[in-house]
């Protein structure tokens, strides 16, 4: 994977904390001052100036929402104090952080949106295992996203990462992807979460559980960054779903899984994409 791609997910996984541009440029396998030239090359903009925007930009969403105390939404967007957070505000969006929440309207700001790379079509995907599973329940954050903007999942999955191995009932140490489009409208809600032993009452009252029907899987092993994973999930329906024979399921679209050993911090461990096959056909 390109470098200013391992960058642009690295900060969008992050961004929730204060990162230096060393610490990005060190996951990215460059020098800084490499990435910093490559980067600006590949998305028109500085790499710097990018982070603030992001961080800035999820800030106002959240003061838009309504958060309750600046000063910790200052401190999550890396700034060290309420001037400080709100002189960068007012000269990123012309207003102060006071104002946008008192009015709770983004219109008239403009938000710096996650970059999107495209991805490099994969043709040597290898063949699935198939597996019948038993149901089980996954419960965890969720948000809508528009056809083409995938590219905010790694920001849903840093929110999620907090409560991670805190989940009352949380089985096990996996966490899965849960990818479904949205009736009679373009887009699709992706849950970002853990598998539970039951529906606890306990859950943080912002998560939501998704009831996964016993049901047949085919199960494709993802190779390489999980940035890559839209070439993989591509690949599935495009070249082995037609020759395989089988029909999707019902629900959800898509799993993704992400095994005890896959490392948010740099992107790299098991992953796999799972598929709903609507029989239990052995493996053609």
């Amino acid at each position: 994977m390109h470098p200013v791609a391992k960058a642009i997910w690295y900060i969008e996984s992050h961004f929730g904390r204060a990162i230096a541009l060393s610490e990005i440029a060190a996951m990215a396998g460059m020098s800084r001052h490499h990435l910093s030239r490559r980067f600006s090359e590949m998305t028109g903009q500085n790499l710097k100036r990018y982070l603030r925007a992001r961080r800035l930009s999820e800030a106002a969403r959240q003061l838009a929402g309504g958060a309750q105390n600046i000063l910790t939404v200052a401190l999550d967007a890396g700034y060290g104090s309420h001037e400080a957070f709100t002189r960068a505000f007012r000269e990123e969006f012309g207003t102060t952080p006071e104002a946008l929440r008192a009015r709770r309207d983004l219109s008239g700001l403009t938000l710096q949106e996650p970059i999107r790379m495209s991805t490099i079509e994969k043709t040597d995907l290898p063949a699935p295992r198939i597996e019948t599973l038993d149901a089980f329940i996954i419960a965890g954050l969720g948000a809508d996203f528009e056809p083409g903007k995938a590219a905010g999942i790694p920001a849903l999955w840093q929110k999620f990462n907090d409560y991670f191995g805190h989940i009352p009932g949380q089985a096990d140490k996996t966490a899965f992807g849960v990818c479904t489009m949205l009736p009679g409208k373009p887009g699709f809600r992706y849950v970002a979460g853990a598998r539970v032993a039951k529906n606890h009452d306990e859950l943080p009252a912002e998560f939501e559980t998704i009831a996964v029907p016993a049901q047949t899987w085919a199960i494709f092993q993802h190779h390489g960054h999980v940035n890559g994973i839209p070439a993989t999930v591509d690949a599935a329906f495009r070249t082995w779903l037609p020759t395989s024979g089988r029909k999707v399921g019902a629900f959800p679209d898509v799993l993704e899984f992400y095994g005890e050993d896959f490392d948010p911090e740099t992107g790299l461990g098991r992953v796999e994409i799972w598929l709903p096959l609507a029989d239990r056909m052995t493996n053609p």
